[in-house]
């Protein structure tokens, strides 16, 4: 989000409340029948990864929902993820847009800086203890609840058993394991692990994970000043960068995107993924042979970590005071045990309430389900998106040996650092 942009949608929210007396929190009439009333509209982004799937499930669940409750008029607008934040914040300058969004917690964090978030707590007030306390905690600030947990991403190691088997070797778990198969793997011509160094990939699937398995953070704990540059995250970044030297990234490392379908990965030419989910999984599957795929727990550094986080539903700036109603039975509704039931067998993805039970059995659903536990969901930060377009230059310039690791860091993070300071 560019700062014209932050401060439009601060001056439109601004104007867009004191003009229709929607405070937060704020309740509204019902219909004669004691029922709400109202139109609400959701824009939905890619949860269901197969476009034709992800249409037919959500046209079916504003159909039932309308069913059961006639007085609301929902409408589930499918978006991509393409220019996501430029086109909220034009929604939100333009006071014309969405009432509810599914979010991420740093895009929350982005939305509430420019008042374009209402709180959600009373849409929550009769269910909230059945939430995983994680899931609230990552849409709560300033101790308000900025979104409703729809469901949660979790993502863990994947590995091409066939690979380590034919060199003899076992399936990596820590960095040390990843960097000894390594040569062993290269004099073969395969690569032990994958990277999507592209600029345009999120870093929470890409360098992040290695920041945290190090024991670093993007952020200081007040949120003032980045430490990406720690010693920590040196190590990190001089881990890829070893690797790279080493054969251990395939050629293409620092350029590459997160595709599975026509990468190295698929070709039975690189030995691992650091950061799957259980789509990615199913496409190795489909590539290489159901029975020389498996999953295991995240990789382990200093400690173990990936990135898992809620997607949330949360209430825009955009909602009026008639609507307000509606909207929390909307939230109430996607967010119930049944809705995240249905939501999570058609996606693959895990849910954030207790009472909600995960999908499916076997060795990937544990696996999955175990790595919930180191789960990060990621930086919940209003710059959060800056500074991760600062530092993805810097560390595909390390990768392709343009920059030392210390020198790429110390670099982004002097920019990031005039970023904060102009914010």
């Amino acid at each position: 989000m560019t700062k014209k942009h932050l401060r439009l949608a601060v001056m439109t929210a601004a104007i867009a409340l004191a003009a229709t007396g929607c405070a937060p929190g704020a309740t509204t009439p019902v219909g004669a029948d004691g029922k709400a009333t109202g139109s609400v509209t959701l824009w939905m982004y890619p949860v269901i990864k197969d476009e034709a799937k992800s249409k037919e499930f959500w046209n079916k669940t504003e159909a039932d929902f309308e069913a059961s409750h006639p007085g609301i008029d929902l409408k589930i607008e499918l978006q991509t993820f393409d220019k996501r934040d430029a086109q909220m914040s034009a929604a939100l300058a333009a006071n014309s847009g969405p009432d509810i969004a599914l979010v991420t917690p740093d895009q929350a964090a982005t939305y509430i800086t420019v008042g374009g978030l209402q709180p959600v707590d009373d849409a929550v007030a009769n269910s909230r203890d059945a939430f995983f306390p994680g899931t609230l905690k990552a849409a709560t600030f300033d101790d308000e609840l900025y979104g409703v947990p729809l469901f949660q991403n979790i993502n863990t190691t994947v590995y091409n058993t066939k690979v380590f088997a034919d060199a003899g070797l076992a399936l990596p778990k820590t960095w040390d394991d990843v960097l000894a198969a390594a040569p062993v793997l290269a004099a073969k011509g395969i690569s032990v692990m994958d990277y999507a160094g592209s600029p345009e990939q999120t870093l929470n699937l890409s360098y992040y994970p290695f920041l945290w398995q190090a024991g670093g953070t993007v952020f200081s704990k007040d949120g003032k000043n980045v430490e990406f540059d720690s010693d920590a995250g040196v190590k990190a970044l001089q881990f890829l960068v070893d690797l790279n030297k080493a054969g251990g990234l395939p050629v293409d490392a620092a350029t590459a995107g997160p595709a599975v379908e026509g990468a190295p990965i698929a070709a039975g030419k690189v030995g691992m993924r650091a950061t799957a989910a259980l789509p990615e999984l199913a496409k190795m599957r489909t590539a290489l042979g159901a029975d020389h795929v498996a999953l295991g727990l995240p990789l382990e550094g200093k400690v173990q970590a990936t990135y898992g986080n809620p997607g949330l539903l949360a209430l825009t700036s955009i909602n009026k005071k008639e609507n307000r109603a509606a909207a929390y039975e909307v939230l109430s509704y996607l967010t119930s045990p049944e809705s995240q039931t249905a939501l999570n067998a058609a996606a693959g993805n895990f849910p954030t309430r207790t009472d909600v039970k995960i999908q499916g059995s076997g060795p990937d659903v544990e696996a999955m389900s175990a790595s919930l536990e180191f789960a990060n969901p990621g930086e919940s930060s209003p710059v959060a998106r800056q500074v991760m377009a600062i530092l993805a230059p810097y560390i595909q310039a390390a990768l392709g040996g343009k920059l030392s690791a210390k020198e790429a860091l110390t670099k982004a993070a002097d920019e990031a650092r005039a970023l904060l300071k102009r914010s």
